[in-house]
C-alpha cells in the first residue's frame, strides 16, 4: 500500500484539485475537532446538493463546487482515513419528456471526484482509458482501486480498475446481468453483490477480481437484493422480494445467510421491510431503495410497516416505464407507515425504535461509527423527507434538516471514522 506522500504524489499526478466554494458554513472547526463534530459527520442529499452536518446538528455547510456542467452531486464512498470521499456527479439527464429512461438516462455523462474534506481540494479520477459516457462508483476497494459500473449499449458491467482509470479488469462479464449493491467483507477479501440476470436477482460473493465465485441466494420467484455484511464478516443480511405479487417492489422479507451460502435463514414474514421507498407529491417527489444496515452489536436496522400499510405512491404495472418511477399518486389510498426496528438476527426479536404512527414513513436507518447514536429519513404523506436523529435506543429523535429551503434531505450517509 502507498504511503500518505506517494499517495499525494498520485493525486498529483492526475492533475490537482480545482477551487471550490463552501457556502451555508456555521462552523469554523477544522481537522479534528471538526471530525469528532459532538459525535461524528454525516453527509446528506437535498435538491441536488450535498450536504455535510455535525451529528449534534451544528455545522452544517452546502458543497458548491465549481465545476462547468454538473447538475447533481451524492458521496459514494470513503477512504480510510475519515476526511477524503468518493463523490458522484452527473451532467443533465439524457432521459426525458419522450425518451425511454432505459435508453437514454445511461446515455448521461457521469464524473467521479476524490474531495478532501480538510484541505477543500477536488480532484476527478476515472479519467483515463475510459470506457463509456456513463461510469459510476460502485465500491472503494483500497487506497488505489475501485469497482466501476459502466454502462454500454444498455448492458451493465462491473470492471476493478485503478483510480486514474487504467488497468481496467472485467469484474462481471457483458450480458450476464446488470451488477450493483455490492459491499466490502470487513477484512476486505471479499465483495457481496446482487446480480440483476436473465433468471432473476441474485445474491453472490467473490475475490476483488470477480472470481471465486459463491452463490449466496437464487430463486425465480425472487428478486433478491443489497447483500450487507456483519461487522465481524461471518452473516450477510439482504432483502428478499416476492416481485411477482408485488411489481412495484414496495416490499420485502430480510434474510441472512453464511458467508458460504449456508444457513440460509427469513428472519420475517409477510415482507414487513419497506423497499422500495416512495414519497412526495406530483411536481416535488423521491424515492429510492431503501437499504438495511448492521449495528456495532450485530442487529440490523430496518424499516417496518406498521399492520395492512400502503404507500400513497401506486405503481403501475401495465403501463410502460419511461422515467423509472411509474407511479401515480393516490393520498386518498394511503394508509399505515413504518417505523425503524432493531432486528435480532439470532432469534428474529424486533425491537421498535421510532413511534411515528399512521402517516408517518420512516427509512434509511444507519448507526454512528461510535454506536450511539442513529440517523434515519422521516417522510409523512405527501411531504419530501427530513434527516432525523435519535440515540442508539431509540430516546430523543429530533429532525437535524428539512434540506434547502425546506424541500427535503435524503440518502445520509456516516463519515466512517478515521484509522
Amino acid at each position: 500500500m502507498q504511503n500518505a506522500k506517494d499517495r499525494r504524489g498520485f493525486l498529483k499526478s492526475l492533475g490537482m484539485g480545482s477551487a471550490l466554494a463552501v457556502v451555508s458554513c456555521r462552523s469554523g472547526r477544522s481537522g479534528v475537532a471538526a471530525r469528532l463534530g459532538g459525535g461524528g459527520r454525516f453527509f446528506f442529499v437535498s435538491q441536488g446538493k450535498t450536504a455535510l452536518m455535525n451529528a449534534d446538528g451544528t455545522g452544517v455547510r452546502y458543497l458548491d463546487f465549481k465545476e462547468p456542467n454538473q447538475v447533481t452531486w451524492q458521496p459514494t464512498g470513503f477512504f480510510s482515513d475519515g476526511r477524503r470521499v468518493l463523490l458522484l456527479s452527473m451532467e443533465a439527464r439524457r432521459d426525458g419528456p419522450g425518451r425511454s429512461f432505459e435508453e437514454y438516462y445511461t446515455q448521461t455523462l457521469t464524473h467521479i471526484w476524490i474531495h478532501d474534506l480538510d484541505r477543500n481540494t477536488l480532484v476527478e479520477v476515472v479519467t483515463r482509458e475510459r470506457l463509456a459516457p456513463f461510469c459510476t462508483p460502485e465500491l472503494l476497494i483500497n487506497e488505489e482501486r475501485l469497482l466501476v459500473q459502466v454502462v454500454r449499449n444498455k448492458v451493465g458491467q462491473i470492471f476493478n480498475m485503478k483510480l486514474d482509470g487504467t488497468d481496467a479488469r472485467e469484474f462481471t462479464r457483458a450480458g450476464e446481468g446488470l451488477p450493483y449493491g455490492s459491499s466490502l467483507s470487513p477484512d476486505g477479501h471479499r465483495v457481496a453483490f446482487h446480480l440483476a440476470s436473465p433468471s432473476g436477482y441474485q445474491i453472490w460473493t467473490s475475490d476483488l477480481e470477480g472470481q471465486n465465485r459463491t452463490l449466496i441466494a437464487a430463486h425465480p420467484d425472487y428478486l433478491y437484493f443489497g447483500p450487507r455484511w456483519s461487522p465481524d464478516g461471518t452473516l450477510l443480511v439482504y432483502q428478499a422480494c416476492r416481485y411477482r405479487e408485488d411489481p412495484g417492489h414496495d416490499w420485502s422479507d430480510v434474510c441472512v445467510s453464511r458467508f458460504d451460502g449456508s444457513e440460509q435463514r427469513v428472519l420475517t414474514q409477510g415482507q414487513p421491510q419497506w423497499f422500495a421507498a416512495t414519497y412526495g407529491r406530483p411536481g416535488q417527489r423521491g424515492g429510492g431503495s431503501n437499504m438495511l444496515s448492521w449495528t456495532r452489536d450485530g442487529s440490523i436496522l430496518m424499516s417496518l410497516k406498521l399492520p395492512g400499510s400502503k404507500v400513497p405512491w401506486e405503481f403501475q404495472p401495465e403501463r410502460p416505464d419511461t422515467d423509472h418511477f411509474n407511479r401515480d399518486y393516490k393520498p386518498e389510498l394511503s394508509r399505515g407507515g413504518t417505523e425503524i426496528c432493531r432486528l435480532d438476527p439470532r432469534d428474529g426479536r424486533i425491537e421498535r425504535l421510532t413511534h411515528g404512527g399512521p402517516g408517518v414513513w420512516d427509512c434509511r436507518a444507519s448507526e454512528s461509527p461510535d454506536g450511539r447514536r442513529i440517523l434515519f429519513c422521516r417522510a409523512e404523506t405527501g411531504r419530501m423527507p427530513g434527516v432525523w436523529m435519535m440515540g442508539s435506543g431509540g430516546n430523543r429523535p429530533h429532525l437535524l434538516s428539512a434540506g434547502l429551503e425546506g424541500q427535503g434531505a435524503d440518502h445520509p450517509r456516516w463519515l466512517p471514522r478515521a484509522d
